[in-house]
């Protein structure tokens, strides 16, 4: 049999004779609550279309819940993000009380660090990452704010300029505190699973749609991100020096060269968007890459997705990286593209 995991750290660290691994992830609506609900629809997604690494995709707000935002898991309004009851942070001044704490002590971090290590067992044979957002895309999350430009979603009457540049030194302690606890809820997740962790084979490091567009400009991105970044992303390799951090950025001008740093082994962003490079960039980091998500809407242009998929495998010419949809593919999705991509596999 395949040892599909180990290929997978084996393309990480460019050792591998296989080109590459492909998978797709979606939000798996009305099943994303609760360790064993969640874990079961995770688990029968990917075998479902037999992904060759998982990219574990939980509810998208999941990091607001931690800080005592509340939704109504009931009701998701017909749309991947549940309906919005209360923030956590309504004004500048509630940022103060974004504290540090415990991942494991949070209902929401435990429920998520139980799934995970769910979803580990059952798929032992392939590589397995769960979703972390930067503190930066969660802070704008909990206080109901974009966390792209352009995003509907959020509701929030606050700018950018009052939460962050108005009171920088607020800003950074609650960020500060985000990022320490995400390294503890890295570390668990990472551990393995002798040692009392998860187990997983890293993260999947969720920079959202935060510097698309210079929404968070060079200047903004290296003081409100990239230091606590760095926090996260240390304490994942600090608790297990094999783990693999695959980040992604969003959107279009999304930056990928800005985190083509050290401690990043792989890196996802759309090149079929405007502002971005192609999968041929090259990056020290193992590009992420494949058709743009739109195309696997069930309505989406399927002989287009063939021609970027068949471009993508061209553009690396057999060298390494890992086949995937630009980002989360929609809910629903059409089972025929889905099909496409799991039926691209190389091993």
């Amino acid at each position: 049999m395949t040892n599909r995991r180990r290929i997978f750290h084996d393309i990480i660290n460019r050792k591998s004779d296989a080109p590459y691994l492909v998978s797709a992830w979606q939000h798996l609506v009305d099943h994303e609550y609760g360790a064993e609900e969640f874990a079961s629809a995770e688990i029968d997604f990917v075998r479902r279309w037999d992904w060759d690494w998982v990219k574990i995709n939980p509810r998208a707000i999941y990091c607001a819940e931690a800080w005592g935002s509340e939704y109504d898991s009931d009701d998701y309004e017909g749309f991947i993000v549940p309906k919005r009851i209360r923030s956590a942070v309504v004004v500048p001044d509630d940022l103060r009380g974004i504290k540090e704490f415990n991942a494991a002590d949070n209902e929401v971090l435990a429920e998520m660090i139980a799934a995970c290590a769910l979803i580990r067992g059952e798929f032992e044979d392939r590589a397995v990452l769960q979703t972390v957002f930067s503190p930066l895309s969660a802070l704008l999350d909990i206080a109901d704010m974009p966390v792209y430009p352009g995003d509907d979603y959020a509701s929030s009457t606050m700018t950018i300029k009052e939460l962050f540049f108005d009171q920088p030194d607020v800003a950074k302690l609650a960020l500060a505190n985000i990022a320490h606890t995400f390294a503890s809820y890295a570390r668990a997740l990472v551990l393995p699973t002798s040692e009392g962790g998860a187990g997983l084979d890293g993260i999947f490091y969720a920079v959202s749609g935060t510097v698309s567009n210079d929404y968070f400009d060079a200047g903004r991105y290296q003081e409100f991100s990239a230091p606590f970044d760095r926090i996260v992303l240390d304490a994942v390799h600090r608790a297990n020096p094999d783990a693999v951090v695959v980040l992604h950025t969003c959107l279009d001008h999304s930056h990928p060269n800005w985190f083509d740093v050290p401690g990043v082994d792989a890196v996802q962003w759309d090149q079929y968007l405007p502002g971005n490079p192609k999968a041929d960039a090259g990056f020290t980091a193992i590009p992420v890459a494949g058709p743009s998500d739109v195309l696997f809407a069930p309505d989406g242009d399927i002989d287009q997705l063939r021609r970027e998929l068949a471009e993508t495998l061209t553009l690396r010419q057999g060298r390494p990286f890992l086949l995937a949809p630009s980002c989360t593919v929609l809910t629903p999705a059409s089972d025929e593209a889905l099909g496409i991509m799991a039926a691209a596999r190389s091993v």
